[in-house]
C-alpha cells in the first residue's frame, strides 16, 4: 500500500532539509514546545517522577501505574531521538499508552544525551535503571514475573544493547525485549540495506539525514563497529530474551530491524517481527492517534502477557 494519507499530509508540510548544521538546543526546545499539557494526556492511576540510584549515577525516571493492583509486571522504556533528542516529556504519551495496553508498570528513563554526555553514558543509564528496577522490585510493586524493556528508534538500539549487556553480565531477570523501528546499524553505507535506498526520500526520516543526526552520538566516542553501538554486529545472539520487533513499511531502517529479527530467530530466540503497512519511521511516537498504528501498543501488550513467566 502507499503511505497512510494522514502521514503523507503532514510530511507535505515539512520544510526541505537545507543542509545547515543541526543545533541540539534549538531542536530540543522545539520538541518541548509541542508537549501537550498534563490535562490533555491519557489518564492513568498514577504517574510520578523519581530518581533511580545506579552505579553510573542518579538517573531521572518517570513511573506510570496503569491501574490499582497488588502487583505488576515491569516495563522499562527508552525513548528515541537519535541519542541527542527526546525526553521524559516528549515521549510521555508513548509511556502512558504502553502502561495502559500492557497493564505493566512502566519506568521511562531520562538518560543522558549526546553530545554533552559521551558514550556510553546514555547506555549506562538505561542499563543501570533496568538493574535498579530488579533490585527495587518490592518497592515498585513488581510481581516477580515480567521484567521487559522497550524502546523506539535509538531507544530500540539501547534495548538490544542492554539485552546483550545483561546476558554477558549474567543478569537473567530480563524476560522480553520490544524494539520499535530500531536503529541497529550505525554504519550508514546505503548498500547495506535495500530500504535505505527504497525509502531514501519523502517519508519523514531520510537516508541522507541519518549520519548528521547520529553524528552527535558517533562523535562522542560511539564506534559503529562496536556491537554495543551497532547491535546487529553482535555475532552470537543466542540466549537473549524473547523479542518483538516492530518495523514500518516506509522507513529507511526497516530492513536492519527485520534482519535482526531473523538473526534472533536463527539463534533460537523466540521472536515476532511485525511490519506496519503504510507507516513511516517514528509512527509509534508521532502517529499513534491513527487507530491502525495504535495497534502497536496493543500488540506489545499481547506479546508481554502471552509470554509472562509462570
Amino acid at each position: 500500500m502507499t503511505i497512510h494519507p494522514e502521514i503523507a499530509k503532514i510530511i507535505s508540510t515539512l520544510p526541505a532539509p537545507d543542509g545547515s548544521p543541526l543545533d541540539p538546543g534549538v531542536m530540543r526546545a522545539g520538541e518541548a514546545a509541542q508537549v501537550p499539557p498534563p490535562a490533555d494526556r491519557l489518564p492513568l492511576h498514577a504517574v510520578e517522577d523519581a530518581t533511580a540510584v545506579t552505579p553510573f549515577g542518579e538517573v531521572p525516571v518517570r513511573i506510570y501505574t496503569p491501574s490499582e493492583a497488588d502487583a505488576y509486571g515491569l516495563l522499562v522504556y527508552f525513548h528515541g531521538g537519535a541519542f541527542f533528542l527526546g525526553s521524559l516529556d516528549t515521549h510521555d504519551h508513548v509511556a502512558r499508552a504502553l502502561a495502559k495496553e500492557t497493564g505493566h508498570k512502566v519506568i521511562s528513563v531520562g538518560y543522558r544525551l549526546a553530545p554533552e554526555a559521551a558514550f556510553p553514558a546514555g547506555l549506562d543509564d538505561c542499563y543501570g535503571v533496568v538493574r535498579w528496577a530488579a533490585e527495587q522490585g518490592a518497592s515498585l510493586g513488581w510481581d516477580g514475573k515480567n521484567l521487559a524493556i522497550a524502546g523506539d528508534s535509538s531507544g530500540g538500539n539501547f534495548v538490544a544493547a542492554v539485552a546483550a549487556r545483561g546476558h554477558d553480565d549474567g543478569f537473567t531477570a530480563l524476560t522480553h525485549q520490544v524494539l520499535f523501528y530500531p536503529s541497529l546499524d550505525l554504519d550508514f553505507d546505503v548498500e547495506r540495506y535495500a530500504s535505505l535506498r527504497e525509502n531514501a526520500e519523502g517519508y519523514g526520516l531520510e537516508t541522507a539525514g541519518l549520519l548528521p543526526f547520529n553524528s552527535f552520538y558517533l562523535n562522542s566516542g560511539a564506534d559503529p563497529a562496536d556491537p554495543l553501538v551497532s547491535p546487529i554486529k553482535r555475532q552470537d545472539l543466542s540466549g537473549l530474551p524473547p523479542a518483538l520487533v516492530v518495523t514500518a513499511e516506509y522507513d529507511p531502517l526497516r530492513d536492519e530491524g527485520e534482519l535482526y529479527g531473523r538473526r534472533l530467530r536463527e539463534a533460537g530466540v523466540e521472536t515476532s517481527v511485525s511490519r506496519y503497512s503504510g507507516a513511516n519511521h517514528g509512527f509509534v511516537a508521532n502517529f499513534s492517534w491513527i487507530p491502525e498504528f495504535y495497534r502497536a501498543f496493543e500488540e506489545t501488550g499481547e506479546f508481554l502477557n502471552a509470554r509472562a513467566p509462570r
